[in-house]
């Protein structure tokens, strides 16, 4: 199983007294998710099922792709990396109990913190930064389970005329 996870642009600071959901990207954020946006859907297969945060940041960041996606509470920003994985049927010694590819597009710091338990990182999570997508793959080598980095993509390496140089 793909495991792609996309955190989301960047979004507006918090106004005092405002709801931590409500927060929307801002016009580099919107750019951000356009560019990333653009690129997965050039490699994201056409029956990848796409949770989102029910975050408006979140949201708006998955708009960008325009492909149909459902929102999950069990993905909002206090999230534990237990109840993500669980949502995902995602068991220590099996894996993914499905096949097809998924895409999460959430928060920090529970998407740090998948990375480095699936990948093995000492550390208890890894920096995931705003806008950027962790591509990782499961797969069963000699009764193990692996998890491999496919990729990862930033934003700010992505522009809309390098796309258009493949």
């Amino acid at each position: 199983m793909d495991l792609i996870l996309w955190r989301h642009a960047e979004a507006e600071v918090a106004a005092e007294g405002c709801d931590d959901l409500s927060r929307e990207l801002t016009p580099k954020g919107e750019r951000q998710a356009a560019r990333m946006a653009t690129w997965l859907d050039r490699h994201l297969p056409e029956g990848a099922r796409v949770l989102v945060s029910p975050a408006r940041r979140t949201e708006q960041t998955a708009q960008a792709l325009g492909r149909k996606y459902k929102l999950r509470d069990e993905l909002v920003p206090d999230s534990s990396v237990d109840d993500v994985l669980g949502l995902l049927k995602w068991h220590p010694e099996t894996g993914p109990q499905g096949k097809g590819p998924v895409m999460l597009v959430g928060h920090q710091p529970y998407l740090g913190q998948i990375v480095a338990r699936l990948l093995g990182i000492q550390e208890t999570a890894s920096s995931v930064r705003k806008g950027s997508v962790w591509w990782m793959r499961s797969r069963m080598r000699e009764g193990q389970l692996q998890t491999v980095l496919l990729t990862v993509a930033s934003p700010d390496l992505i522009s809309h005329s390098w796309d258009d140089r493949s």
